[in-house]
């Protein structure tokens, strides 16, 4: 299987930065988005990325260019078609299934479906699909035009040439890909989460405030502390995350989601996205 066409269904932060990907590695790419604003801001966010690139002598300014040629940004799911769709929208199973049934009404049969999904299980999400074995998991990390690791997850019922199909193009993309079998939270989510888990269960408990977790974990190597990582994520998608891997695993208490988390998207400071999270970026 070839994938020389590419859609991506999602234009907030994972969304355009695959998108970016496509464009960059010469694929036509389709970003469908409801929201015309978030439209907008990803195609000024994509010609930024691929800006920096110029400055920083990695592509030329006729190639950037070229790539932004190849960006097509619509409102309009009839136009959503493509060898292969990746969703990058919110962690609701619900949601995912109407999406994957709907492009699946406009796309042919071999138009792999993939899902960008961080924990909810492939197998679930293909189960009410037409041709099932065509769904897959394609999970990038944030920033995705940065980070190398792409996650590239298997079903029961997912053919292996599909995700022969997903690996090659992760390869084509600059990825180092990683088979994964179908798990609560895959490879890296599930050792991650109780880098955030722990850290929140610290804080819960007064043992010491966020900010001398950041900066202990900072000091002992880690790139950046929980919470700063949190807010660059989304603090409501890592919550979702957890809450999802929290359901998956059955309860397990080493899975719990914070109260302290659940406060702040009650309140609307999901991290840099809204301007505040646990720390302030207005």
């Amino acid at each position: 299987m070839t994938i020389n066409t590419l859609a991506v269904v999602g234009a907030g932060t994972m969304g355009l930065g695959i998108a970016q990907l496509g464009v960059q590695h010469g694929l036509p790419t389709i970003l469908f988005d409801l929201n015309p604003a978030a439209l907008e801001k990803a195609q000024a966010a994509i010609g930024a990325g691929l800006g920096k690139l110029v400055e920083k002598g990695k592509l030329t300014a006729e190639s950037r260019d070229e790539a932004l040629a190849r960006l097509t940004a619509t409102t309009d799911l009839s136009v959503v078609q493509a060898d292969l769709i990746i969703e990058a929208v919110v962690e609701k199973l619900d949601v995912k299934h109407q999406l994957f049934q709907e492009l699946a009404l406009i796309n042919g049969p071999d138009t792999i479906l993939a899902s960008n999904t961080s924990s909810l299980p492939i197998t679930q999400l293909a189960a009410p699909v037409p041709q099932p074995e065509r769904v897959v998991g394609m999970h990038f990390f944030n920033p995705a035009p940065l980070m190398p690791l792409v996650e590239v997850i298997s079903g029961v019922a997912t053919s292996p040439a599909v995700a022969d199909a997903v690996e090659a193009l992760a390869r084509r993309l600059g990825k180092t890909p990683v088979r994964a079998a179908d798990a609560p939270g895959f490879i890296v989510n599930r050792v991650a989460r109780h880098y955030y888990v722990e850290s929140l269960k610290i804080v819960e408990e007064q043992v010491a405030p966020f900010t001398v977790v950041d900066e202990l974990l900072e000091a002992s190597g880690f790139k950046m502390g929980p919470f700063r990582l949190m807010d660059l994520i989304g603090v409501d998608t890592n919550f979702s995350v957890t809450s999802a891997m929290f359901a998956s695993f059955h309860q397990d208490a080493k899975f719990r989601p914070s109260r302290v988390q659940q406060q702040k998207v009650d309140a609307g400071h999901h991290g840099r996205k809204t301007g505040r999270g646990f720390y302030n970026y207005q």
